[in-house]
């Protein structure tokens, strides 16, 4: 491609990418479970703009293009609530998605005081799965939302930086 995908918050102005991005990301998802009701294709531009205010916001850039974000907020008891990792469909596949979610981790760990990690996924999504099992994410609940959808909580541990250091 020429140009690398570079990684860092997100600015005020990224909002419309990121809804565009989130709303072409999340058909697939809609489709396996028949809902075109989900809340990321239904969410408003407001909305966006108050979670970037909030919240934890990267977003991967192609240049100038928003091809990924991710997003992450830390609760009163250190668990870090992950959401809407997003890939480009062109990008899918080259590891961004990884790389955006380990960058959400070290961010809320360093700056956030994130102890735990929490994310969750629909039953039927295979390889949201299998990237969160690969990246040491393990099932701890299992909601039924609907007759058509389950989701799964995923969890695992943030890694001390005292223990990283001396490893």
């Amino acid at each position: 491609m020429g140009m690398s995908v570079a990684i860092s918050a997100a600015r005020e102005n990224d909002a419309e990418q990121i809804l565009k991005l989130q709303y072409l990301c999340y058909q697939s998802e809609a489709a396996l479970y028949g809902d075109y009701a989900i809340e990321p294709l239904t969410q408003s531009l407001d909305d966006l703009r108050a979670e970037l205010a909030r919240g934890c916001v990267l977003v991967a850039r192609l240049g100038e293009e928003v091809v990924g974000s991710v997003r992450g907020r830390v609760e009163d008891d250190g668990t870090a609530m992950i959401d809407k990792l997003i890939v480009h469909p062109r990008m899918q596949g080259h590891g961004l998605g990884r790389r955006l979610l380990a960058a959400l981790e070290e961010r809320l760990a360093e700056e956030r005081s994130a102890k735990r990690y929490r994310l969750f996924t629909g039953h039927r999504s295979d390889n949201n799965l299998r990237l969160y099992r690969g990246l040491g994410y393990i099932p701890v609940s299992t909601e039924r939302v609907s007759p058509r959808l389950s989701l799964i909580t995923m969890e695992k541990a943030a890694v001390s930086q005292d223990y990283a250091a001396s490893a």
